[in-house]
């Protein structure tokens, strides 16, 4: 009998998970088979940015390195066409781009791409020993601070991440537990080879407080991570602390950009106002709810005195320091921003900050299973 019992458990065990496996493989074919035949292009001088799918709530990625690219795009003011695809590059890395039919991937290559095609640089008011600390910070971003994010979003806060996905249809949410368990394995795996995953989630929180310590010592009171004006570090730098302000609540990250290192919220604040006029977020959503607010009282008269509305000097500043010419100019004849987004807009409640309305040039291919970041 208890053999018989046995075979049973394994034969439910079995149907289970084949009844699983086949849901998220027919949901997937389903996704393929919806996506739109893309339009013919003029692919001269087009960006193609492929990258992962919006999430559900108002932050543009889960993914600091699509973030980054896509911010970057906006601060040179270069005019692309996002395509959420989730096709990966041939490297299998994820954002990356088509540009006159050549494929480019990894942000820091894409960016020096752009710098030699198109002749855009954020880092031309830089000295060369600025440009040493702008890399060094970016690496310290990049290959440490990433990883404890990562383990904060797809391991130690899962149920809330996995919520954020974007997946729509039959059985979502067992989709959305299957995908997220399916990144939190691979997290933890790609963690265990980087050797941050062999310590204790008690380690990771204190190494990735101490980055985020030395990012916020490094701000100080500047507007910009290497000073008055804007460069490519500063994207990199919001990729990745967007995701501890806007995308883990209740997290010890989110605890500390809202309350003892509150600089460093006031700068991802005035990234989102300048380069993300679409992404509306609360004004009680810069600060902790345990974090004192008495200053400021909540209001966006308050904000402003860091400069967070300004967007309009965004582009003066960058052609004062860099006084570069190229082709992808904002079109005469129309006053619409060539940014291709579709980030929810303003909301209807509550107190709205500035938001303009974004421009959507062309409808947006279906949206892809997200899969976890890549650099």
């Amino acid at each position: 009998m208890s053999g018989l019992g046995s075979d049973s458990w394994w034969k439910k065990t079995i149907y289970i998970t084949g009844g699983a496996l086949l849901a998220a493989a027919a949901y997937l074919l389903h996704e393929l088979l919806a996506i739109r035949k893309e339009q013919e292009l003029d692919s001269k001088d087009a960006i193609i940015l492929h990258q992962f799918s919006r999430p559900n709530t108002g932050v543009p990625s889960l993914s600091p390195f699509c973030l980054k690219m896509e911010t970057y795009l906006r601060m040179v003011d270069l005019p692309y066409q996002n395509y959420f695809d989730g096709k990966l590059s041939p490297q299998g890395k994820m954002p990356w781009i088509e540009y006159n039919r050549q494929q480019v991937s990894g942000s820091e290559f894409i960016i020096d791409f752009l710098e030699e095609k198109l002749g855009v640089n954020l880092n031309n008011n830089l000295s060369p020993q600025e440009r040493a600390v702008s890399r060094a910070v970016t690496k310290m971003v990049e290959e440490h601070l990433y990883w404890t994010i990562a383990y904060c979003q797809w391991v130690d806060n899962l149920e809330e991440t996995q919520k954020m996905l974007s997946v729509t249809g039959p059985l979502s949410d067992m989709l959305k537990w299957i995908l997220g368990h399916l990144n939190s394995s691979m997290v933890q795996r790609e963690m265990y080879g980087h050797g941050i995953g062999r310590f204790s989630k008690e380690e990771v929180y204190k190494l990735m407080e101490k980055d985020m310590r030395t990012l916020a010592e490094l701000l100080g009171d500047k507007k910009y991570f290497m000073g008055p004006k804007m460069s490519t570090v500063d994207a990199a730098v919001f990729g990745h602390l967007a995701q501890a302000m806007w995308t883990l609540p209740g997290t010890r990250p989110e605890q500390l950009i809202k309350g003892e290192l509150i600089n460093l919220a006031m700068f991802c604040e005035r990234m989102r106002r300048k380069f993300w006029p679409e992404w509306f977020v609360d004004i009680e959503d810069v600060y902790y709810d345990g974090a004192d607010t008495d200053s400021s009282e909540g209001s966006s008269t308050g904000l402003m005195d860091f400069g967070l509305f300004s967007r309009t000097d965004t582009m003066e500043e960058s052609e004062a320091s860099d006084k570069h010419t190229h082709s992808h100019t904002h079109s005469p004849d129309t006053d619409h921003s060539l940014f291709d987004s579709d980030v929810g807009t303003c909301s209807d409640n509550g107190p709205q900050l500035k938001c303009d309305p974004p421009s959507l040039d062309r409808p947006n291919p279906a949206p892809s299973s997200p899969k976890p970041p890549n650099p």
